[in-house]
């Protein structure tokens, strides 16, 4: 696959990327045309070691449903919340079959339910944490359990369209750990990593903007084109582009009653 888009032609590259489909969470279409390193602490294993001990689990903003979905025993009560409605649709067809409520949720306070009601609420790439909330539907000695996008990931893709951009610490984990101790969690495990993230062709670049938007807002192909044609040839004659996302893995718990 990389060797064949290499020979492609830059409108033909941009062309394919903007016709495939970017609805889910799913980046199997990348295959082959860009990779990202793993953490080392494997979420998926972990968040189903966790689901299979829960009585009743929430996962917050859960896109397409596709990590839930991969967890082979789920708790008895088990519920999901997603905002965007292509994505409250697949997650529908995805956990429904296994009896999980899907929740449409506009991802702000308040969350549609009582509290202390979970004793696991877990949540991959969410957007943001309602540390309050989830301190409030949480059991006491319930956890969250979290793989979050850590400060400046993939900053040199933003750069390379946007120019160079504040060191602000925004996501920082540090700041994430004050946050859910403010909400009166305790921080149980709290680990960053850097990820080796790599694109091999102008196209792969394209989807991954058109998907994950926040990277370069407001991207479109038409708006970035002339970026788009020195990125292509830059990879041309040059090789991959490389950048590096960071993550973190967060897991709080609400204490027990003294």
């Amino acid at each position: 696959m990389v060797a064949e888009a290499a020979k492609r032609s830059f409108d033909d590259l941009v062309a394919e990327a903007e016709s495939v489909s970017v609805d889910g969470w799913d980046f199997s279409w990348l295959d082959g045309r860009a990779t990202e390193e793993r953490p080392s602490w494997g979420y998926s294993r972990l968040m189903a070691g966790r689901m299979a001990r829960a009585h009743a689990a929430l996962d917050v903003q859960t896109g397409g449903g596709e990590v839930l979905a991969g967890v082979p025993r789920l708790p008895a009560v088990t519920v999901a919340t997603e905002s965007w409605p292509p994505n409250i649709a697949r997650a529908a067809a995805r956990l429904r079959p296994r009896g999980v409520a899907v929740v449409a949720d506009d991802d702000e306070p308040r969350l549609p339910f009582r509290d202390g009601v979970f004793d696991l609420v877990t949540s991959r790439h969410p957007v943001t944490t309602w540390w309050e909330e989830v301190a409030r539907v949480l059991r006491p000695g319930g956890t969250y359990f979290s793989q979050q996008v850590g400060p400046r990931s993939v900053v040199e893709l933003t750069e390379f369209f946007l120019g160079p951009q504040p060191r602000d610490s925004a996501r920082d984990p540090e700041l994430t750990r004050a946050a859910a101790e403010s909400a009166g969690l305790e921080v149980l495990d709290l680990r960053p990593e850097r990820l080796l993230t790599v694109f091999h062709d102008v196209g792969a670049v394209i989807y991954f903007l058109r998907k994950v938007i926040w990277i370069v807002p407001g991207f479109s192909a038409g708006r970035y084109r002339a970026e788009l044609r020195e990125l292509h040839d830059r990879i041309q004659d040059e090789g991959p582009f490389v950048a590096y996302a960071t993550r973190f893995l967060i897991e709080a718990r609400r204490p027990l009653p003294a």
